[in-house]
């Protein structure tokens, strides 16, 4: 969501990093680019305003101008101010006691109240919680078959009754279901609503005053801009929100509501949504938020997802086989479907230091489907060829080619490729057994981006793709044959 804006951020320090002392002119030259990209990415005008200020005063300091890396000091200055706006710290959700805990979802139609319930109920369930789905919203068709369904798919019980009935009486229900259940918490899913529809919002007031709700959150849609955050200040003055659920965080918004949001309203965010997927949501942290825009990566979100998708068990055989030098085409594609889970390949880049930028910069289209050549390819292969791709020769190429849908070029590709990794994995191995073994444990452990090795990295930045892919998923083209050495090249004759 932040591309252009952290583009454009990064122009600005690029070009004052080139200057070893900075002057108070060169500040507020900076300071005009800054409020010029935050203005076009749809950041409220008295955010601003009050965040350029802020960075100009600590900028122009005598510790900053006469340091000897001012660049990074202001670099450092914005990040800090950044975090500011954002809400300084994450805020977790509030634990009634005595439970139940009841969690209200309020928002516009069509800003993804249903799907964010069973998002945060699966968030839950995965924290170990008990959680139980209401479905309040009588007033939309298939509303109730909608959460119904996504209850099923998440395993989450969900309370729903006629849609004849007053979504006051539905909720009072769910809160006495839950209770004899021992289930907790509650997540009411409310009817979609304008906020100048006043018969609709006095509908929430009265569910507010019967079931008095441990958090009221607002699942504001992030690419609707400034609109955001007027929704939001009405919500607020007629329900006392507790929290925001910005949705749509993966769009191609320019993102300003999640920079205005916290400030204008007053109100934390406390979850993102980043996908479509049932656990495409986030807790939201205002430092790592910064990290990305200012094109840092959030190297803990993304060790959080490789950490959520792999077991202790599958870690200790991933790093038996790398010490030990076995790891084969098998354990390739389960560590390419592992990083699959954690989320769209573009976004896993992102969060690493440098590689989004640099992927924009050269134009590197990256998508999932560059994948599926390779899945292909290795779903081709019998079970021993996976295991022992050395078997693999020119006969067996061309039919898993053909099984494949590749060429032949492809298949030799990802196989010389693999080769490289596994010589990589093989020096692994044998500083695993010395005094460095405790770093390659380290590095492997709980990372299924150790699959991932360097050499595919720098293909991919390079416009090379993935494995047997060329730029944006096209087949790359086989390397041409090397002369030997000691031959002379043949020289060209003359054309007549």
């Amino acid at each position: 969501m932040f591309e252009t804006l952290s583009d454009r951020l990064n122009d600005v320090f690029q070009r004052i990093g080139k200057k070893g002392r900075l002057t108070e002119g060169d500040v507020d030259e900076a300071m005009r680019e800054v409020r010029r990209a935050l203005l076009e990415a749809d950041v409220n005008f008295k955010v601003v305003r009050d965040f350029v200020t802020a960075v100009r005063e600590r900028a122009v300091g005598e510790e900053v101008l006469k340091a000897l890396t001012p660049a990074q000091q202001v670099i450092s200055i914005v990040d800090d101010e950044l975090i500011k706006v954002l809400g300084s710290e994450r805020v977790p959700l509030e634990v009634a006691s005595p439970p139940p805990t009841i969690i209200m979802l309020v928002g516009l139609q069509g800003s993804g109240k249903t799907t964010h319930a069973s998002k945060l109920a699966n968030f839950l369930k995965k924290e170990g919680r008990r959680p139980l789905l209401v479905a309040a919203d009588v007033y939309r068709p298939a509303a109730i078959d909608q959460l119904q369904t996504l209850g099923e798919q998440i395993g989450v019980p969900v309370h729903a009754e006629s849609d004849k009935e007053s979504p006051v009486k539905i909720a009072r229900n769910a809160i006495k279901f839950a209770k004899d259940k021992g289930l907790s918490p509650i997540i009411i899913d409310t009817a979609g609503r304008l906020q100048i529809d006043d018969r609709m919002m006095h509908e929430l007031e009265e569910i507010t005053e019967a079931v008095h709700p441990t958090e009221t959150l607002l699942v504001a849609d992030a690419m609707t801009g400034q609109e955001a955050v007027s929704v939001a200040q009405e919500f607020h003055r007629r329900l006392t929100l507790t929290g925001l659920i910005l949705t749509k965080m993966d769009g191609d918004a320019r993102g300003g509501a999640a920079l205005s949001i916290r400030s204008v309203v007053g109100v934390p965010i406390k979850f993102i949504g980043t996908g479509e997927r049932v656990d495409a949501l986030e807790p939201f942290y205002p430092d790592r938020l910064a990290s990305r825009i200012l094109g840092m990566g959030d190297v803990l979100t993304l060790i959080e997802r490789a950490q959520s998708e792999t077991t202790e068990e599958e870690s200790q055989k991933l790093q038996d086989k790398v010490l030990s030098g076995s790891f084969n085409l098998e354990d390739f594609l389960n560590q390419l479907q592992q990083i699959k889970r954690m989320g769209p390949l573009s976004q896993i880049l992102e969060m690493i230091p440098g590689i989004g930028q640099a992927v924009r910069q050269q134009n590197v289209q990256v998508s999932d489907d560059e994948f599926k050549n390779v899945e292909a390819i290795i779903h081709s292969m019998t079970f021993e060829e996976r295991r022992h791709p050395e078997i693999i020769k020119p006969s067996r190429r061309k039919r898993i080619a053909a099984g494949s849908g590749t060429t032949q070029a492809e298949v030799n590709q990802l196989l010389n490729q693999f080769k490289q990794m596994q010589k990589m994995m093989e020096q692994m191995g044998n500083m695993g057994g010395g005094r460095r073994g405790g770093k390659i444990r380290s590095l492997l452990s709980g990372n299924p981006l150790a699959g991932m090795n360097s050499p595919e990295l720098e293909a991919m930045m390079q416009g090379g793709g993935t494995p047997a892919l060329g730029r944006g998923g096209a087949p790359a083209r086989p390397a041409p044959p090397q002369r030997k050495k000691g031959t002379k090249k043949k020289p060209k004759g003359r054309r007549r």
